[in-house]
């Protein structure tokens, strides 16, 4: 063709080589920030996915971090506990000590009681200045908050883990299909209306020890009765007297329900002058017995029941409920109550919800919170309390201790449980998500070099050959000026 006016050769060449400039300029910048997506029109579908896995990345992130700080919140409160223990030892140590009286003159036992009370008074300190960020983790501060809470029917409680939805409450439900049952044993003496017909010696034993009683010709149920209650505090077993048709029967019974409780009765040496579990006219011995742990279910789950302790554990509610005798003893007994908040909640999930929410209660641990049940809590045992050492109540101080060291050892635990197979276990599976997340990020958004690099060489030798290219469409026109020469 030979027409000037319109060069369609130059117009083509212009075209291609504006496309080989933009594939040009284009690897030039995914080369020089890295990113393969650098504006939404580089990849739409991949710059939505990427910004996905971007917000994932900061979550995940996020909640390592998050995971990380719980931990060494609940190292604080650890190592705390740990001296707390360390002085429920040393308690123990000088109570028993304390104990051997005969060998102990008044001076020592006042400096005894003196290193209770500092003691004593360190607990309490400790429990009351422990903190993390201001914030104060051994004196109540973190525990659960609830209301509605029958003391008729629960002696004590303990809430571990609970998650209450925003703004509201979870509520607890208590249910006593079959009641628990202590041990008992009866006896009726061979005498006159259940009286020993003879002298007679017996031995009872239950969840604290045992006592060996001896009683004269004509000892009634009642004087029976009397003796066995005396020693309640060292055998774990009080006895009443049950009468039938003028004849008194003597009814053994523990002091602790469940199938941990436990009374033996054995008459020692000649027998005929008391029946055990029997009538005044057979020759039974002894007997043994031991209680019945009760079905309780809370919340629509069967609990884990030892004696009058009942026990759930589950993502969303775990709890100890240490029932009253009456209620845990009676079947079709009901109670409710409700938690309302509370607790030491951290949030170790990407997604900031319910799920993603771990809580751990953290109770007190002043010397007016361990111990407790119907010996006493721990500040029984500071100078002019019930259990101080001039009380001689010993057998009493040091169950009180017991149960405070019990106490403190299961909060050590279940800090420590949460540690490892909460918050540890969130970071690895965390980390592993992040690695994989990332992993994903990367191969969507970021430049393949090696690809890119090609694709560079690629753009540069094009657009050198369009240029050339146009410079020869742009020249060929001048060739119809030889028709005019």
């Amino acid at each position: 063709m030979t027409r000037i006016v319109t060069n369609v050769q130059s117009l083509i060449a212009q075209r291609v080589v504006g496309q080989n400039n933009h594939s040009l300029n284009q690897s030039l910048t995914r080369l020089s920030t890295g990113l393969r997506i650098n504006t939404g029109a580089d990849d739409p579908a991949g710059l939505i996915g990427s910004e996905s896995l971007r917000s994932d990345k900061v979550a995940i992130n996020a909640a390592v971090e998050n995971a990380r700080r719980a931990d060494n919140f609940l190292a604080v409160a650890e190592g705390g506990l740990q001296e707390v223990n360390r002085l429920l030892l040393e308690l123990e140590d000088l109570l028993d000590r304390s104990a051997n009286e005969a060998g102990l003159s008044p001076a020592e036992v006042d400096a005894n009681q003196a290193q209770i009370d500092a003691i004593l008074a360190s607990i309490d300190r400790i429990s009351n200045t422990t903190a993390f960020n201001g914030q104060k983790m051994l004196d109540g501060n973190f525990d659960f908050v609830t209301s509605g809470v029958s003391t008729t029917n629960i002696d004590s409680f303990r809430i571990d883990t609970a998650k209450i939805p925003e703004g509201a409450a979870r509520n607890v439900t208590v249910d006593v299909v079959t009641g628990s049952e202590y041990a008992v044993v009866s006896s009726i003496g061979g005498g006159t209306a259940g009286a020993l017909s003879a002298a007679t010696t017996i031995e009872i034993r239950g969840d604290y020890g045992s006592e060996v009683l001896s009683f004269a010709s004509g000892t009634t149920a009642a004087q029976i009765a009397a003796a066995v209650n005396t020693s309640t505090q060292l055998t774990g077993i009080s006895a009443i007297v049950s009468t039938t048709a003028g004849v008194g029967h003597v009814l053994y019974a523990s002091t602790n329900y469940g199938s941990d409780a436990v009374v033996s009765v054995e008459v020692l040496g000649a027998t005929g002058r008391m029946a055990v579990n029997g009538t005044n006219t057979t020759n039974d011995h002894s007997s043994t017995d031991t209680g019945l742990d009760g079905t309780v279910v809370i919340n629509g789950r069967t609990a884990s029941v030892s004696g009058l302790t009942a026990t759930v554990r589950s993502n969303s509610l775990s709890l100890e409920l240490n029932l009253s005798s009456t209620f845990g003893s009676t079947a079709g007994s009901s109670t409710s109550f409700a938690i309302t908040g509370g607790g030491a909640k951290f949030s170790i999930a990407p997604q900031v919800n319910m799920v993603g929410m771990e809580t751990i209660g953290l109770q007190s641990v002043s010397t007016g919170s361990l111990g407790g049940g119907a010996d006493g809590f721990l500040n029984t045992l500071g100078s002019g309390a019930a259990n101080d050492l001039k009380s001689s109540n010993f057998a009493t101080a040091q169950r009180v201790i017991r149960s405070a060291q019990e106490q403190v050892s299961t909060l050590r635990g279940r800090i420590g449980a949460f540690q490892k197979d909460t918050l540890q276990t969130a970071v690895n599976s965390l980390l592993v998500a992040l690695e994989n997340t990332a992993a994903a990020e990367s191969a969507i958004r970021e430049t393949d070099f090696a690809e890119e690099t090609s694709a560079l060489t690629r753009a540069q030798i094009l657009v050198n050959s369009s240029m050339s290219t146009l410079q020869i469409a742009n020249a060929q026109p001048q060739t119809v000026l030889s028709l005019l020469q």
